[in-house]
Formats: C-alpha cells, sequence, structure tokens
C-alpha cells in the first residue's frame, strides 16, 4: 500500500532535482589561466564555447543563451 506513494514521491523528487539543474549538464566548464584577469578566474565552456570570468569558481549555469556583444 505504501510503495505506490514513496514511488510518486520518488518521481517527483527526481524531477525536482532534474529541473534544478537542467543548465549545467549541458556545459563543461575549464579554468584558463592564462586569461586570468587579477583576481578573476576566466572560464571557457568545452561544449558551447561560452566565456565567463569568475572570481568564486565556476559558473552554475549554461551561459549559451545570452546575448554575446557584436563588434
Amino acid at each position: 500500500m505504501l510503495a505506490p506513494i514513496f514511488f510518486v514521491i520518488a518521481i517527483i523528487a527526481v524531477a525536482i532535482y532534474a529541473h534544478r539543474h537542467a543548465g549545467t549538464r549541458q556545459c563543461r566548464w575549464r579554468e584558463d589561466r592564462a586569461g586570468a584577469k587579477g583576481a578573476l578566474m576566466k572560464y571557457n565552456c568545452v561544449t558551447c564555447g561560452a566565456e565567463a570570468f569568475r572570481a568564486n569558481g565556476k559558473p552554475d549555469r549554461c551561459l549559451s543563451n545570452l546575448n554575446r556583444p557584436g563588434l
């Protein structure tokens, strides 16, 4: 009797976890120490090519959908 209830709760928990981490599963960030600017470290995404400068570690979400500045 309780097994179906626990199964539904488990499905909901997995769906919430997958939705929260949907933006990071596509990007794989690599630190580029040569491109660092002072205290800001440069991070490049291997998957989408996005670049980010951060002082506190890798970006926590995908930045590929942000508008890039033109020339």
